[in-house]
Protein backbone atom coordinates (compact mmCIF):
# COMPACT_ATOMS: atom_id res chain seq x y z
CA UNK A 1 0.00 0.00 0.00
CA UNK A 2 1.17 3.29 -1.02
CA UNK A 3 2.08 6.27 1.01
CA UNK A 4 -0.56 8.25 -0.49
CA UNK A 5 -3.57 5.79 0.05
CA UNK A 6 -2.50 4.84 4.00
CA UNK A 7 -2.95 8.54 4.72
CA UNK A 8 -6.35 8.66 2.12
CA UNK A 9 -7.79 5.47 4.68
CA UNK A 10 -6.68 7.38 7.78
CA UNK A 11 -8.67 10.67 6.70
CA UNK A 12 -11.59 8.54 5.12
CA UNK A 13 -11.68 7.13 8.72
CA UNK A 14 -11.86 10.15 11.03
CA UNK A 15 -14.26 11.83 8.83
CA UNK A 16 -16.29 9.00 8.35
CA UNK A 17 -15.86 8.52 12.37
CA UNK A 18 -17.50 11.87 12.66
CA UNK A 19 -20.46 11.12 10.66
CA UNK A 20 -19.70 11.62 7.03
CA UNK A 21 -20.13 9.43 4.90
CA UNK A 22 -18.47 9.80 2.04
CA UNK A 23 -19.24 7.55 -0.75
CA UNK A 24 -18.26 9.37 -3.72
CA UNK A 25 -15.34 11.13 -2.45
CA UNK A 26 -14.24 8.19 -1.06
CA UNK A 27 -14.22 6.61 -4.77
CA UNK A 28 -13.18 10.16 -6.11
CA UNK A 29 -9.80 9.98 -3.96
CA UNK A 30 -8.97 6.26 -4.99
CA UNK A 31 -8.99 7.22 -8.34
CA UNK A 32 -6.75 10.15 -7.77
CA UNK A 33 -4.07 7.96 -5.84
CA UNK A 34 -4.52 5.13 -8.64
CA UNK A 35 -3.54 8.14 -10.92
CA UNK A 36 -0.83 9.20 -8.96
CA UNK A 37 0.52 5.50 -8.50
CA UNK A 38 0.29 5.17 -12.79
CA UNK A 39 2.98 8.33 -12.28
CA UNK A 40 5.23 7.36 -9.71
CA UNK A 41 3.91 10.01 -7.99
CA UNK A 42 4.87 9.94 -4.41
CA UNK A 43 3.05 13.28 -2.58
CA UNK A 44 0.15 15.39 -4.08
CA UNK A 45 1.13 18.41 -5.96
CA UNK A 46 -1.10 21.10 -7.08
CA UNK A 47 -0.48 20.08 -11.02
CA UNK A 48 -1.08 16.51 -10.58
CA UNK A 49 -4.62 17.66 -8.62
CA UNK A 50 -5.44 19.81 -12.07
CA UNK A 51 -4.43 16.73 -14.33
CA UNK A 52 -7.00 14.64 -12.84
CA UNK A 53 -9.73 16.82 -11.75
CA UNK A 54 -9.68 18.08 -15.46
CA UNK A 55 -10.08 14.73 -17.04
CA UNK A 56 -12.56 13.48 -19.15
CA UNK A 57 -11.18 16.65 -20.66
CA UNK A 58 -14.98 17.10 -22.08
CA UNK A 59 -16.80 17.46 -18.90
CA UNK A 60 -18.17 20.53 -17.29
CA UNK A 61 -15.94 22.77 -15.66
CA UNK A 62 -18.21 22.46 -12.58
CA UNK A 63 -17.76 19.01 -12.37
CA UNK A 64 -13.80 19.81 -12.59
CA UNK A 65 -14.14 22.18 -9.67
CA UNK A 66 -15.93 19.51 -7.42
CA UNK A 67 -13.11 16.67 -8.43
CA UNK A 68 -10.34 19.13 -7.40
CA UNK A 69 -12.19 20.38 -4.03
CA UNK A 70 -11.84 17.02 -3.04
CA UNK A 71 -8.61 16.85 -3.27
CA UNK A 72 -7.88 20.24 -1.88
CA UNK A 73 -9.49 18.48 1.57
CA UNK A 74 -7.28 15.75 1.55
CA UNK A 75 -3.83 17.75 0.97
CA UNK A 76 -5.16 20.00 3.55
CA UNK A 77 -5.03 16.94 5.71
CA UNK A 78 -2.32 15.38 4.44
CA UNK A 79 -0.02 18.74 4.61
CA UNK A 80 -0.22 18.71 8.45
CA UNK A 81 1.90 15.65 8.59
CA UNK A 82 3.51 15.93 5.26
CA UNK A 83 5.45 19.54 4.43
CA UNK A 84 6.08 18.25 0.71
CA UNK A 85 2.50 18.51 0.29
CA UNK A 86 0.68 21.13 -2.02
CA UNK A 87 -2.16 22.15 -1.77
CA UNK A 88 -4.31 23.54 -4.74
CA UNK A 89 -5.43 26.97 -4.39
CA UNK A 90 -8.56 27.88 -4.37
CA UNK A 91 -8.90 30.14 -7.03
CA UNK A 92 -7.72 27.08 -9.91
CA UNK A 93 -11.54 26.03 -10.66
CA UNK A 94 -13.27 27.77 -7.89
CA UNK A 95 -16.25 25.88 -7.19
CA UNK A 96 -19.19 27.99 -6.82
CA UNK A 97 -21.43 25.54 -4.69
CA UNK A 98 -19.61 25.93 -1.76
CA UNK A 99 -18.79 29.82 -0.68
CA UNK A 100 -18.23 28.82 2.92
CA UNK A 101 -15.47 31.51 4.27
CA UNK A 102 -12.10 29.82 6.37
CA UNK A 103 -12.51 31.18 9.42
CA UNK A 104 -10.20 34.15 11.47
CA UNK A 105 -9.19 32.63 14.73
CA UNK A 106 -8.35 34.47 17.66
CA UNK A 107 -5.93 34.35 19.86
CA UNK A 108 -6.71 35.01 23.29
CA UNK A 109 -4.50 38.11 23.10
CA UNK A 110 -6.61 39.62 20.16
CA UNK A 111 -9.55 38.79 22.47
CA UNK A 112 -8.59 40.67 25.04
CA UNK A 113 -7.21 43.82 22.39
CA UNK A 114 -11.22 43.29 21.50
CA UNK A 115 -12.38 43.84 24.49
CA UNK A 116 -10.27 46.73 25.59
CA UNK A 117 -11.08 48.23 21.97
CA UNK A 118 -14.58 47.94 22.70
CA UNK A 119 -14.38 49.52 26.57
CA UNK A 120 -12.79 52.59 25.12
CA UNK A 121 -15.67 53.64 22.64
CA UNK A 122 -16.85 56.89 23.61
CA UNK A 123 -20.17 56.49 24.02
CA UNK A 124 -20.63 54.34 27.66
CA UNK A 125 -23.27 52.48 26.91
CA UNK A 126 -21.87 51.34 23.38
CA UNK A 127 -18.93 50.70 25.29
CA UNK A 128 -20.16 48.42 28.37
CA UNK A 129 -22.41 46.96 25.38
CA UNK A 130 -20.30 45.93 22.72
CA UNK A 131 -17.58 44.64 25.74
CA UNK A 132 -20.28 41.95 27.11
CA UNK A 133 -21.22 41.11 23.75
CA UNK A 134 -17.80 40.20 22.42
CA UNK A 135 -16.96 38.50 25.52
CA UNK A 136 -20.38 36.64 25.79
CA UNK A 137 -19.77 35.13 22.14
CA UNK A 138 -16.02 34.52 22.90
CA UNK A 139 -17.02 32.20 26.08
CA UNK A 140 -19.92 30.50 24.77
CA UNK A 141 -19.71 30.70 21.03
CA UNK A 142 -22.92 31.75 20.22
CA UNK A 143 -24.07 33.27 16.72
CA UNK A 144 -23.82 37.20 16.21
CA UNK A 145 -27.71 36.86 15.07
CA UNK A 146 -28.76 34.82 18.89
CA UNK A 147 -26.35 36.97 20.71
CA UNK A 148 -27.89 40.44 19.69
CA UNK A 149 -31.42 38.50 19.20
CA UNK A 150 -31.24 37.65 23.47
CA UNK A 151 -34.33 39.24 25.30
CA UNK A 152 -33.83 40.14 29.14
CA UNK A 153 -36.00 37.38 29.61
CA UNK A 154 -33.64 34.93 27.74
CA UNK A 155 -31.08 35.67 30.48
CA UNK A 156 -31.32 33.96 33.68
CA UNK A 157 -28.00 34.90 35.43
CA UNK A 158 -29.23 33.63 38.73
CA UNK A 159 -28.59 29.74 37.43
CA UNK A 160 -25.97 30.67 35.08
CA UNK A 161 -28.55 29.83 31.66
CA UNK A 162 -29.26 31.54 28.53
CA UNK A 163 -32.13 30.75 26.33
CA UNK A 164 -31.75 30.61 22.86
CA UNK A 165 -34.91 30.47 20.41
CA UNK A 166 -36.05 30.33 17.33
CA UNK A 167 -32.31 28.97 16.27
CA UNK A 168 -30.45 28.74 12.87
CA UNK A 169 -32.70 25.26 12.53
CA UNK A 170 -35.80 26.36 14.29
CA UNK A 171 -35.24 25.07 17.21
CA UNK A 172 -34.46 26.70 20.87
CA UNK A 173 -31.81 25.77 23.44
CA UNK A 174 -30.15 25.98 27.02
CA UNK A 175 -26.82 27.30 27.10
CA UNK A 176 -25.04 27.28 30.14
CA UNK A 177 -22.78 29.96 31.43
CA UNK A 178 -19.35 30.21 33.39
CA UNK A 179 -19.32 31.67 36.21
CA UNK A 180 -16.89 34.44 34.77
CA UNK A 181 -19.21 35.17 32.19
CA UNK A 182 -22.29 35.78 34.44
CA UNK A 183 -20.64 37.91 36.61
CA UNK A 184 -19.52 39.74 33.45
CA UNK A 185 -22.88 39.78 31.71
CA UNK A 186 -24.75 40.76 35.58
CA UNK A 187 -22.17 43.92 35.89
CA UNK A 188 -23.24 45.22 31.99
CA UNK A 189 -26.64 44.48 33.44
CA UNK A 190 -25.96 46.73 35.94
CA UNK A 191 -24.19 49.29 33.81
CA UNK A 192 -26.98 49.23 31.05
CA UNK A 193 -29.70 50.29 33.63
CA UNK A 194 -28.24 53.22 35.00
CA UNK A 195 -27.71 54.42 31.65
CA UNK A 196 -30.45 53.49 29.93
CA UNK A 197 -33.44 53.25 32.76
CA UNK A 198 -36.42 53.58 30.14
CA UNK A 199 -34.70 51.22 26.63
CA UNK A 200 -37.32 50.96 23.90
CA UNK A 201 -36.68 47.41 23.51
CA UNK A 202 -36.92 44.08 25.28
CA UNK A 203 -33.35 42.61 24.43
CA UNK A 204 -30.86 42.28 26.50
CA UNK A 205 -28.15 44.32 25.00
CA UNK A 206 -28.65 48.00 23.85
CA UNK A 207 -27.42 50.08 21.37
CA UNK A 208 -26.64 53.61 22.26
CA UNK A 209 -30.45 54.92 21.38
CA UNK A 210 -32.12 52.06 23.71
CA UNK A 211 -32.97 50.07 21.22
CA UNK A 212 -31.97 46.44 19.89
CA UNK A 213 -28.78 46.33 18.50
CA UNK A 214 -28.68 45.15 14.54
CA UNK A 215 -26.45 43.17 11.93
CA UNK A 216 -26.04 46.47 10.03
CA UNK A 217 -24.85 48.70 12.98
CA UNK A 218 -23.28 45.70 14.85
CA UNK A 219 -20.93 45.20 12.18
CA UNK A 220 -19.90 48.40 11.59
CA UNK A 221 -19.08 48.79 14.94
CA UNK A 222 -16.96 45.35 15.79
CA UNK A 223 -14.90 46.79 12.32
CA UNK A 224 -13.71 50.05 14.12
CA UNK A 225 -13.18 48.03 17.26
CA UNK A 226 -11.20 45.47 14.63
CA UNK A 227 -9.33 48.80 13.42
CA UNK A 228 -8.74 50.01 17.31
CA UNK A 229 -7.51 47.04 18.21
CA UNK A 230 -5.22 46.63 15.46
CA UNK A 231 -6.62 42.93 14.37
CA UNK A 232 -5.87 42.24 10.70
CA UNK A 233 -5.63 39.31 7.83
CA UNK A 234 -2.48 38.59 6.75
CA UNK A 235 -2.34 37.93 3.01
CA UNK A 236 -4.96 35.90 1.51
CA UNK A 237 -6.47 35.36 4.17
CA UNK A 238 -10.40 36.75 5.12
CA UNK A 239 -10.91 39.70 7.22
CA UNK A 240 -11.54 38.59 10.96
CA UNK A 241 -15.38 39.02 11.61
CA UNK A 242 -17.57 39.21 14.84
CA UNK A 243 -18.87 35.68 13.87
CA UNK A 244 -15.07 34.24 14.13
CA UNK A 245 -15.85 34.26 17.82
CA UNK A 246 -17.93 31.19 17.03
CA UNK A 247 -14.91 29.75 15.34
CA UNK A 248 -12.61 30.66 17.76
CA UNK A 249 -14.22 29.09 20.46
CA UNK A 250 -15.25 25.15 19.08
CA UNK A 251 -11.63 25.37 17.91
CA UNK A 252 -10.23 26.57 21.40
CA UNK A 253 -12.62 23.99 22.98
CA UNK A 254 -11.27 20.89 20.76
CA UNK A 255 -7.49 22.06 21.27
CA UNK A 256 -8.27 22.00 25.01
CA UNK A 257 -9.90 18.35 25.29
CA UNK A 258 -7.10 17.21 22.95
CA UNK A 259 -4.39 18.48 25.33
CA UNK A 260 -6.43 17.29 28.09
CA UNK A 261 -6.08 13.55 26.51
CA UNK A 262 -10.05 13.42 26.86
CA UNK A 263 -11.76 10.87 24.46
CA UNK A 264 -12.83 14.01 22.01
CA UNK A 265 -14.77 11.73 19.75
CA UNK A 266 -16.93 10.99 22.90
CA UNK A 267 -17.33 14.34 23.82
CA UNK A 268 -18.29 15.85 20.18
CA UNK A 269 -21.81 15.59 20.06
CA UNK A 270 -21.83 17.80 23.48
CA UNK A 271 -19.99 20.95 21.68
CA UNK A 272 -22.35 20.13 18.59
CA UNK A 273 -25.81 20.21 20.67
CA UNK A 274 -24.33 23.47 22.89
CA UNK A 275 -23.58 25.56 19.80
CA UNK A 276 -26.93 24.37 18.41
CA UNK A 277 -25.18 22.14 14.95
CA UNK A 278 -27.70 19.77 13.87
CA UNK A 279 -25.33 16.95 14.32
CA UNK A 280 -21.70 16.51 14.86
CA UNK A 281 -20.32 16.11 10.77
CA UNK A 282 -21.69 19.60 11.14
CA UNK A 283 -18.60 20.60 14.14
CA UNK A 284 -16.51 18.42 12.09
CA UNK A 285 -15.93 21.72 10.52
CA UNK A 286 -13.78 22.98 12.29
CA UNK A 287 -11.37 20.83 11.95
CA UNK A 288 -10.86 21.74 8.73
CA UNK A 289 -10.52 25.65 9.93
CA UNK A 290 -7.35 24.36 11.94
CA UNK A 291 -4.65 21.77 10.82
CA UNK A 292 -3.34 21.58 14.23
CA UNK A 293 -6.33 19.68 14.97
CA UNK A 294 -6.41 17.60 12.25
CA UNK A 295 -3.05 16.75 13.31
CA UNK A 296 -3.98 15.67 16.68
CA UNK A 297 -7.02 13.49 15.67
CA UNK A 298 -4.42 11.72 12.98
CA UNK A 299 -2.06 10.80 16.45
CA UNK A 300 -5.49 9.74 17.52
CA UNK A 301 -6.29 7.88 14.90
CA UNK A 302 -2.93 5.99 14.96
CA UNK A 303 -2.36 5.83 18.36
CA UNK A 304 -6.23 3.67 18.31
CA UNK A 305 -4.36 1.64 15.34
CA UNK A 306 -1.41 0.71 17.47
CA UNK A 307 -3.61 0.07 20.60
CA UNK A 308 -6.92 -1.49 19.82
CA UNK A 309 -7.77 -1.84 23.53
Amino acid sequence: MTGLREAADRYLAIRRGLGYKLKIEGRMLGQFIGFCDARGIEHITAAAALAWATTPTDADVSWWAARLTVIREFARFLAASDERTEIPPTDLLPRTGDNRIRPYLYSPAEIAALLQAARNLAHPLRAATFEALIGLMATTGIRTGEAIGLDREDTDLARGILVIRGTKFGKSRLVPLHATTVEHLTAYQRRRDQLCPRPATTAFFLSSAGTRLNSTSTSKAFTRILKAAAITAGAGTAKPRLYDLRHTFAVTTLTSWYAADTDVAHLLPALSTYLGHISPATTYWYLHACPQLMTEAVKRLEASWRDPS
